[in-house]
């Protein structure tokens, strides 16, 4: 339905540059009721606009979101032209042209000649400088950033973008014209990337790197980042979508104003571009598409091959969890639900007893959820022995810890599981950042020794990152990608090094969030909002870190830091001030807010 025409902001705005982005505000505009005027120096541009237009209103009919006579009024709204003088009646303007200083700035400067002093100009850039663009109008106090985005009918986050020229009036404007469109706008202040590129691109940039320098696979990189962090898409399919020139073009815009590493373009982004490989648009970029646009992914030289021969796998029956926490409840959950004979050991028979009478208050949520039945949840309990010692280990094919994430801890365990488990067992560690091969050379047995990653909580979170040191067994490791398999988890195998997947990407993201605070740059509220609206995370960054543990988000960023040496990675001085304070999240009220305690 059209939005009331209730409010002061823009009737006429004229959209200039009538790619997809520039089609889709059209849209945005002309369904809310304002008069759209489209420009674009190509004729097919404005011709494929209209047509665009047409074919979502009709989709929004046959889906009942539209009346045919609604449909009829929005198109009517909706106006092309190839000469920037047609924008002479705008109230707004909003030029969505090529990312380019140059062609820009020519938009702008010509604009001052077309429309009347009260107009205002805004550029929908994503990486350029608001204040130098807008130095070139002789109005440069009417010129702000306004950032949509893709696909901008369905995406909410709007942000409204200041110039230290910028006037209050204009902003105001901006905003209100935002919230009648229906989006959710976020005040934020002109530099590269803003709020949710300027931390969208950061880790669109690392996990390029990493698949450039071969560390994992582009399936197991996207497969890890949806699975572990309910993204909508994974970063290289996002990249693709984005435009690996346009990803380019932001990330050198971003790195010349903090040259911090970490923006520094990763060479597979020119080489890509240079190449011409910018993702869908082109047909091919890090994955090869049907055609030219087109979504559909299409097998090439480097997709997996379906039952790909891996080494013979190890027989796995009986399965040992060591711990007695939480991620060891879920685990040993998870292995019995699977049909496994489950030893769950702890320090003492209590502790495991609780571990286990954890385990039955969960499958009884499950059965009153109508996931299991009573029976199932029966038999699954009874699947799982609780042992107060790890001698209960000696059966055990493979035995797996989730104990305290401290390595010296866990190497004295491997240790005594070395000694107790029979010769032919597989041993596990769970760690989120520490090596893995620290852990196998706690043994005598270090080929036998993997890294098998679980996501809390472990029996809803799909994914397991499976990690290999340079001295784990072929066999070793097919036997893991198999358990994987049958407890129904999604291996992705990765490298011993610090973070894995997951965590790599993770929390460089996280910690460049709470130095944007920490510089006064956005709030929040606002970071969390962007991220959310803007790049559809599940979680704001600051919901996230509240949840995880400022202490453990701590302790992560330390471990990266000290394995790359990269000055970007070092923990922003905010979340260890908050650490050192004692806010440590949800789990002590307060992290970076306040919570209700319990």
């Amino acid at each position: 339905m059209d939005a009331p025409l209730n409010d002061t902001s823009p009737y006429t705005v004229a959209v200039i540059g009538l790619g997809t982005m520039g089609t889709g505000i059209a849209e945005v505009l002309a369904r809310a009721g304002r008069e759209v005027i489209g420009i674009d120096i190509s004729q097919a541009a404005a011709t494929q606009a209209v047509a665009s237009l047409e074919a979502s209103t009709a989709r929004a009919v046959r889906r009942e979101r539209l009346t045919d006579e609604e449909r009829r009024d929005v198109l009517a709204r909706f106006r092309t032209f190839t000469d920037l003088r047609a924008a002479a009646d705008a109230d707004l303007v909003i030029e969505v042209t090529p990312e380019s200083y140059e062609i820009k700035q020519q938009v702008i400067r010509e604009l001052d000649g077309v429309v009347r002093p009260e107009t205002i100009i805004a550029t929908g850039t994503n990486a350029l400088s608001v204040t130098r663009l807008a130095a070139e109008s002789a109005r440069p106090e009417r010129v702000l950033g306004l950032h949509f985005f893709n696909p901008a009918p369905a995406m909410k986050l709007v942000e409204v973008v200041s110039s230290v020229l910028t006037s209050p009036a204009a902003v105001a404007t901006v905003t209100e014209l935002a919230q009648a469109l229906g989006k959710e706008p976020v005040a934020v202040g002109d530099r590269p990337g803003f709020v949710a590129d300027g931390l969208l691109f950061g880790y669109l940039n690392q996990a390029a790197a990493m698949y450039e320098a071969k560390y994992a696979s582009r399936e197991d990189i996207d497969a890890a980042m949806k699975l572990g962090c309910g993204l909508p898409m994974g970063p290289l399919a996002l990249l693709d979508l984005i435009g690996v020139d346009t990803a380019r073009t932001v990330l050198d815009a971003m790195y010349a104003e903090s040259h911090d590493r970490l923006h520094a373009p990763a060479p597979i982004l020119k080489q890509l571009s240079e190449a011409g490989l910018t993702g869908r648009k082109s047909g091919r970029g890090f994955y090869t598409y049907a055609e030219p646009g087109s979504a559909e992914v299409v097998p090439d030289a480097l997709t997996p091959l379906e039952g790909e021969r891996r080494a013979q796998g190890r027989t796995v029956r009986s399965v040992g969890v060591a711990g007695s926490g939480t991620m060891a409840s879920g685990i040993a959950e998870v292995f019995a639900k699977a049909g496994y004979d489950v030893v769950l050991a702890a320090r003492t028979d209590e502790k495991a007893e609780t571990a286990k009478a954890r385990i039955g208050k969960s499958l009884a949520r499950s059965v009153d959820k109508g996931r299991l039945t009573a029976e199932a949840a029966a038999q699954t309990l009874e699947r799982i022995t609780p042992a107060g010692s790890y001698e209960a280990f000696a059966d055990v094919d493979l035995a797996l810890e989730a104990v305290a994430e401290d390595l010296e801890i866990k190497q004295q365990l491997f240790a005594a599981l070395d000694k107790v488990c029979k010769p032919g067992a597989i041993l596990a560690t769970t760690t989120s950042s520490l090596p893995v091969v620290a852990c196998a050379r706690a043994t005598t047995r270090p080929r036998e020794v993997i890294g098998m990653h679980f996501f809390n909580p472990a029996p809803a979170m799909k994914l397991v990152e499976v990690v290999r040191t340079v001295l784990t067994a072929d066999d070793v490791h097919a036997t893991v990608r198999e358990v994987c398999a049958t407890i129904r988890k999604h291996p992705v195998d990765c490298g011993d090094r610090a973070g894995f997947i997951v965590n790599a990407l993770l929390f460089p993201y996280l910690n460049n969030a709470i130095k944007m605070v920490q510089e006064h740059y956005a709030t929040l509220d606002d970071i969390d909002a962007a991220m959310k609206l803007g790049g559809g995370y599940p979680m704001g960054p600051f919901e996230l870190l509240d949840v995880v543990g400022l202490d453990v988000s701590l302790a992560i960023e330390k471990v990266l830091h000290r394995e790359f040496r990269d000055p970007g990675l070092a923990p922003a001085p905010l979340l260890e001030h908050l650490v050192a304070a004692g806010c440590l999240g949800r789990k002590t009220g307060r992290g970076f807010r306040e919570y209700a305690r319990r």
